[in-house]
């Protein structure tokens, strides 16, 4: 069986006192759902803030995006390395704004997933078509050639630090969320590809995670999907009191 995780993007937001605030706003429902994962992904900023009033915690500690050298003349760029030594145990790579906002294209991140993996972290890869190519048909292309190339030269080893989370770009802070079957749909065939790229006994113990205006309202029916096994939440995780009952989704 899959252990669920729940993790939250925060994206641009939060000072180090609010990271911390609101992380602490947590803990207890992180505790009192041990049969799950929790991940947080402040600002680079707060990491190693968050990182210390994380040390009694099962909370676990995520970058939102890092660069595929350790060192060097790299101007604004944070490495995987660095991120470890802030206490960083995930890294976010290939989220949708990263690729659309600032360009990054699938060997860009495939680059980040090797070097993120070879420094001893996991990744959390991010996936998913834009509203345009799902309505054109070409949605499972498109997500075919972010999982190949996006995890090519990765080996079979590795996959136990992969997580993957299919997000939807039209519902990715816009309030529209996938349906039910359209979450399964993508989930099942993203499974497919990495059965195909790998083995079924490796594409079934991976994590595939949705994320796409995740909400309290919705988290329960989502996660109840056979595909999916958890979520990677936006805007509902800046909430405590939300992000608090999205860790604590019912299981059916």
């Amino acid at each position: 069986m899959r252990t669920p995780v729940i993790a939250g993007n925060w994206k641009l937001h939060n000072t180090i006192e609010e990271s911390i605030t609101l992380v602490e706003g947590l803990k207890t429902a992180a505790k009192e759902h041990p049969d799950r994962e929790v991940i947080v992904a402040p600002v680079f900023t707060a990491l190693t803030a968050v990182a210390a009033a994380l040390k009694e915690s099962p909370i676990q500690l995520s970058a939102q995006n890092c660069y595929f050298e350790n060192q060097g003349a790299f101007t604004g760029e944070v490495s995987p390395t660095l991120l470890k030594d802030a206490g960083c145990s995930h890294v976010i790579l290939g989220h949708s704004e990263r690729r659309q906002i600032f360009g990054e294209d699938n060997s860009l991140i495939n680059a980040k997933v090797k070097a993120t993996l070879t420094a001893g972290l996991k990744v959390i890869l991010c996936i998913g078509e834009t509203l345009q190519e799902r309505e054109s048909g070409s949605m499972y292309d498109i997500l075919t050639t972010q999982v190949a190339e996006g995890l090519s030269g990765i080996g079979a080893g590795q996959m136990e630090d992969i997580i993957i989370a299919y997000e939807p770009v039209w519902a990715i802070g816009t309030g529209v969320t996938a349906t039910t079957d359209q979450a399964e749909e993508a989930h099942s065939f993203v499974r497919g590809l990495i059965a195909g790229q790998f083995d079924k006994p490796i594409s079934e113990a991976v994590r595939i995670l949705y994320g796409g205006s995740v909400k309290p309202g919705n988290v329960d029916e989502l996660l109840a999907q056979q595909n999916v096994d958890g979520a990677l939440v936006g805007g509902a995780s800046l909430k405590a009191e939300d992000f608090s009952r999205i860790i604590g989704f019912v299981q059916e």
